[in-house]
């Protein structure tokens, strides 16, 4: 029993460092701030990272590097026009450095109509970074 706690304890300290350089640090990608809606910036939420579906929080600890999150907005403008259950998803790429936090959140393209199933009347953005020191418990 000890020893298999042991490795469950290894494996999970394994997911926040991606190699020796990165070895104790972590980066952060947060959806919690309420961006600049006058810069036609709104909320978003991460529903998917790395492959992988997530429960959706205010922020997740990542390990430094490249990788992948599905995005959904939740843009609250008049200027929108589209049904709820028309909106989609956009899957983003995004460089993550050590103790950085990102500001994910949706751009607003208000000058693209919506038609079918395209998503172009918005893009994920990282709108915002600020330096986050890691905490492990």
């Amino acid at each position: 029993m000890r020893k298999s706690a042991w490795i469950l304890l290894v494996g999970l300290l394994g997911g926040c460092a991606s190699g020796p350089d990165y070895e104790g640090t972590c980066a952060e990608i947060s959806t919690f701030a309420t961006p600049p809606e006058t810069e036609d910036l709104y909320r978003a939420v991460i529903t998917r990272i790395d492959d992988n579906n997530v429960v959706t929080k205010a922020s997740y600890r990542l390990s430094p590097g490249k990788h992948r999150l599905r995005v959904v907005e939740l843009i609250d403008d008049p200027r929108l026009g589209v049904k709820l259950r028309n909106r989609r998803y956009h899957d983003f790429e995004v460089e993550l450095a050590p103790h950085t936090r990102y500001h994910i959140g949706a751009q607003f393209n208000a000058d693209q109509r919506f038609r079918g199933h395209d998503a172009k009347y918005w893009q994920p953005v990282v709108w915002k970074q600020t330096q986050k020191q890691c905490e492990f418990d």
